[in-house]
C-alpha cells in the first residue's frame, strides 16, 4: 500500500483531529474531501482538498451528501468519521432533544453515512477503509458520562459488527480510540487535559495512527487502536488555573 494514493472523506475537517488529518493526509499526496457546517472555514486553498458542508444533525442532509458525494469523487475509498462533540453532566440534567442530539451527532449520524456509503466503497478494485474516532470512553464508563459514553459505546458495538459483515469484502473497518487530546473539544466543558508534555496527546497524534491504518496492507485488518497519554491528568476550569 507505500505509494498508494486515495481519495479520502474526512468529517469535522476544520479544527482538531480532523483538521490535523486532513493536513496530514494531504501532506502525504492524496485527495481529502473535508466537511464542516461552516466550510467557510476553510481558508487555506489546496489543490488536493474539497471542502464541503455536511450537518450531522440532518438525516435529509445526509442522504443528498451522500449521493453527490459517490458522483463528484468516484474514487473515494476511504472514510475518517471524525465529527462528534462531547456533553457531560447527570442524566438527570439532560433534556430529551440533547439526548437525542448527542446520539444523533456521535452514532446514528455515522451509521447512516455508513449505510449510504459502504456499496460504493465495496465496488472499488483496491481496498478501501473505513476509520471511526472512538473515545476513551469507549472502553470505561465514568461518571457524569453516561450518555457521551453510550454514544461511544455504540459505536464501538456497531464497528466490531460491521468488521464482521465486511470481512468478505475488500472494505476493512478499524476504531481509534483516543484518550484526551488537546484540542478546542474542551472549549464548552468545564475541565481539560493537563497542559504539561505526557498530559494529553496531540491531534497529529491521531493523524499519524490514521495514516498508518489507511496505509496499511490489506491482507490483514487494523481492528482497534488505543491511545492514551502517558500521564493523564484532568484540570476542572476555575479551580486549578
Amino acid at each position: 500500500m507505500q505509494g498508494m494514493t486515495r481519495t479520502v472523506l474526512v468529517t469535522g475537517a476544520s479544527s482538531g483531529i480532523g483538521r490535523a488529518t486532513a493536513v496530514n493526509l494531504l501532506r502525504e499526496g492524496h485527495q481529502v474531501i473535508g466537511t464542516s457546517r461552516t466550510p467557510d472555514k476553510f481558508t487555506h486553498p489546496h489543490p488536493g482538498f474539497h471542502p464541503a458542508q455536511l450537518d450531522l444533525l440532518s438525516p435529509d442532509s445526509l442522504t443528498a451528501f451522500a449521493n453527490n458525494l459517490a458522483h463528484q469523487h468516484p474514487a473515494l475509498d476511504g472514510i475518517v468519521f471524525n465529527a462528534g462533540y462531547g456533553q457531560f453532566g447527570g442524566l438527570e440534567e439532560f433534556s430529551l432533544p440533547q439526548m437525542h442530539d448527542l446520539m444523533q451527532v456521535n452514532f446514528i449520524a455515522q451509521a447512516q453515512l455508513t449505510r449510504l456509503l459502504l456499496p460504493h466503497l465495496k465496488k472499488q478494485h483496491n481496498k478501501s477503509h473505513l476509520i471511526y474516532i472512538g473515545s476513551e470512553a469507549a472502553l470505561t464508563g465514568s461518571r457524569k458520562g453516561s450518555l457521551y459514553c453510550a454514544s461511544k459505546f455504540a459505536l464501538r458495538g456497531f464497528t466490531q459488527a460491521l468488521r464482521d459483515e465486511c470481512g468478505n469484502t475488500r472494505v476493512r473497518v478499524s476504531l481509534i480510540n483516543p484518550g484526551m487530546v488537546q484540542t478546542a473539544f474542551f472549549d464548552a466543558l468545564n475541565f481539560m487535559p493537563g497542559e504539561a508534555t505526557g498530559q494529553s496527546i496531540l491531534a497529529t497524534d491521531v493523524a499519524d495512527a490514521i495514516s498508518f491504518v489507511l496505509m496499511s496492507e490489506p491482507h490483514f485488518n487494523v481492528d482497534e487502536i488505543n491511545l492514551s497519554p502517558a500521564n493523564k491528568v484532568v484540570r476542572f476550569k476555575g479551580k486549578h488555573g
